[in-house]
């Protein structure tokens, strides 16, 4: 069982377990894994938006990345548990055809 120092005992009514602990630990390192994944997808769709259109291998190489990235939000928020998109789909404007890409459309 670890013990907390004598200094911050009062903040926590019971010394924590091990695995109080390292669940602790395993729920932030999945947020810190989902944040770093949301961003990647908020910089894959900024470069996807700022692609020249005229540049069609450019596009789609900014096309595929987006929907790499989305992929892979996707599947962290699902190993999170959050398993409804809609709403993160509408909060970052994911283009209908990144999710095509994904087979959603």
């Amino acid at each position: 069982m670890l013990r907390l120092p004598g200094s911050v005992t009062g903040l926590v009514p019971h010394p924590l377990s091990g695995d109080t602990v390292l669940q602790h630990e395993i729920v932030a390192e999945q947020a810190s894994s989902l944040g770093h994944a949301g961003r990647r997808v908020e910089k894959a769709l900024l470069r996807l938006a700022a692609a020249d259109p005229v540049d069609s291998q450019e596009v789609e190489r900014r096309l595929h990345a987006a929907a790499d990235a989305v992929h892979g939000y996707f599947i962290q928020r699902e190993l999170c548990g959050l398993r409804r998109h809609d709403d993160v789909i509408a909060d970052l404007s994911i283009p209908g055809r990144v999710l095509a890409r994904l087979g959603a459309c």
